[in-house]
């Protein structure tokens, strides 16, 4: 059996509308490309089938309040993390070619060899991003007399690499669109359609979507859709009716999503937890089936998530299920797959495209797929013959708090129902508790903690993946070196980089032994140790056992990082270099 995971990290938002009303660019478009903020936030723009362009590097808040107030039935939006051509204005989206204009998300890989193609036929490219050549490649298929469905059809046989890509062309009354791997979604409203990466986007206007499939296009009009595959037949969609948030996130009387989310984990435990006894409940009986069927399980996963599906992997070994986890970029490196592979992706936003890959590879060689996702009708979700939804509801903050933590729970109830013995019942509250007794005490800690580069976290056994999420927070959020690592490893080498007053915080669950050795180990190379435990130590969590200490601890880590960035000053929900979920390789 395998299990993949995926950490949340998105790569590019786009949205597009097309109404048989005029509609607000600055009130409809641009503020539901708000709603998929958290998917990027260097640049942003906007194009309408008037031909109208607009872009410019930073956030969209900015951007909508210096944009134009105009109107239109047609226009498609992006919001931009960059991989493919640095931060500028040229590389904002969209993208134009003469009257093609353009939005994507993923990657063209051979984009530089269609580029030297193109510039052959006398086209001139003026940006460093791979997406210019999409626009480019339309106009001179147009140019050679096919029309948009061939050109498309072309462009889908020529392209390697991802995209998800909404297309208008001026003074054209339709919108068109196509798919490969990345996310994209059509959904269905009263006077027209809007397309976007994933449901949130268009989840308070409508419940309706239908689903793109790899390869596949469409037409929109204001009267209807077309799908079609990549040869051009003409293929039968069906509208899901699904649930999921529908009013904006707001930070409400929050400074920051993070803090919030952190303070949203008792409430969304709860909903999760009740869940299993009732709309869950029979999924959660046929994942303990499928686990226990299965020969080999293989926890395999991305970031955050990996470290939930560390703690997976603990509790099955513990019930003599051979279990192990690797990786996701380094699947093929260390797993074959086959009929006696069961893989479970675990993944906040369902769309992590180092997850993706071996999943769709994993189907081909006769593993069965379950997964464990938040945002439902994702790729992940809808590759699975069975999903576990963990039910935080959407989750800005580019660092995960509240998803991550719902995901352990969810591999708890797992392992309860393979007979592991835990009380789910009152982890809610004890979550509240948590953060009650210990945020002012982090306050202090903060900032004492903002002015090193170095910090360790020590733990052992199911409180080892804790130490690694508590220091990848770090990482993220406050830009601090820190490594999360196994207690015993400490004397194998890392103990050379103990100094005086190096921050060494330490896990240590129910007075553990081997811990409070380990711990005294550091302090008598001069280490500055900082003790979370359930009996004694500098933050107290409420009693417990092993297993749900980990889930307490890790929230004292998710209050440090948060204390520690608000002390440093730093941009806590969108932290350099990160978004949501990595749907490139």
């Amino acid at each position: 059996m395998m299990v993949i995971s995926s950490g949340g990290k998105q790569m590019c938002g786009i949205i597009g509308i097309i109404s048989s009303n005029q509609f607000s660019i600055k009130e409809d478009l641009l503020k539901t490309l708000k709603r998929l903020e958290y998917r990027g936030y260097d640049s942003c723009g906007f194009a309408t089938r008037e031909g109208i362009l607009e872009k410019n590097i930073g956030d969209i808040d900015s951007f909508i309040k210096n944009s134009s107030d105009n109107k239109s039935t047609i226009a498609i939006s992006h919001t931009r993390w960059a991989t493919n051509g640095a931060v500028t204005k040229a590389n904002a989206h969209p993208h134009n070619y003469k009257d093609i204009f353009v939005v994507h998300n993923g990657i063209i890989e051979n984009s530089e060899e269609l580029k030297q193609e193109l510039k052959k036929e006398g086209h001139v490219f003026t940006t460093q991003t791979d997406t210019e050549v999409i626009p480019v490649f339309i106009y001179e298929q147009l140019c050679k007399g096919n029309d948009m469905h061939q050109s498309i059809q072309e462009l889908i046989k020529k392209c390697k690499g991802t995209f998800a890509t909404l297309l208008l062309k001026k003074g054209d009354d339709a919108l068109y669109c196509f798919k490969r791997e990345s996310p994209l979604a059509l959904g269905i409203c009263e006077n027209g359609f809007v397309l976007g990466s994933d449901v949130y986007a268009f989840s308070n206007k409508t419940n309706k979507a239908i689903f793109f499939e790899d390869d596949e296009y469409a037409i929109i009009t204001n009267k209807g859709y077309s799908f079609y595959n990549k040869n051009g037949r003409k293929t039968e969609k069906t509208p899901i009716i699904f649930e999921w948030t529908v009013d904006d996130e707001t930070k409400e009387k929050f400074p920051h999503y993070m803090i919030k989310e952190i303070k949203e984990q008792p409430k969304a435990a709860r909903r999760l937890i009740q869940s299993f006894s009732t709309i869950q409940e029979d999924k959660l009986i046929k994942f303990a089936r499928m686990i226990k069927d299965a020969k080999e399980v293989v926890f395999v996963a991305c970031g955050t998530s990996y470290h939930a599906a560390l703690i997976g992997c603990i509790l099955l070994n513990s019930l003599g299920i051979n279990a192990r986890a690797v990786i996701a970029s380094e699947i093929e490196t260390f797993v074959g797959f086959g009929p006696d592979v069961l893989c479970i992706a675990v993944s906040q936003s369902g769309e992590t495209m180092d997850v993706i890959t071996p999943i769709k590879h994993a189907k081909e060689k006769g593993s069965r797929i379950l997964s464990i996702v938040n945002v439902p009708y994702s790729t992940i979700q809808r590759l699975s013959d069975a999903s576990l939804e963990i039910l935080a509801g959407q989750e800005i903050c580019v660092a995960s708090t509240k998803a991550y933590t719902n995901q352990v729970i969810a591999l708890l109830a797992i392992a309860q129902k393979l007979g592991y013995e835990i009380n789910l019942e009152f982890i809610p509250e004890k979550l509240d508790e948590t953060i009650n007794v210990n945020e002012e005490i982090t306050r202090i800690f903060a900032k004492m903690l903002a002015v090193h580069n170095d910090i360790f976290v020590l733990g052992k056994g199911i409180s080892y993946p804790m130490a690694r999420e508590i220091a990848l927070k770090l990482k993220e959020i406050d830009y601090i070196h820190a490594e999360g690592m196994m207690a015993g490893e400490l004397k194998h080498g890392t103990i050379a980089l103990i100094e005086n007053g190096t921050p060494v915080i330490s896990l240590i669950p129910n007075n553990d032994s081997y811990m409070k050795g380990s711990t005294e180990e550091v302090k008598s190379r001069g280490a500055w140790t900082i003790i979370i435990g359930n009996e004694s130590g500098d933050f107290i969590v409420p009693a417990s056992c092993n297993a749900e200490f980990g889930i307490y601890s890790c929230v004292i880590g998710h209050l440090l990082s948060y204390y520690i960035g608000v002390e440093k000053g730093l941009e806590i929900d969108k932290p350099r270099n990160l978004a949501k979920s990595v749907t490139v390789h």
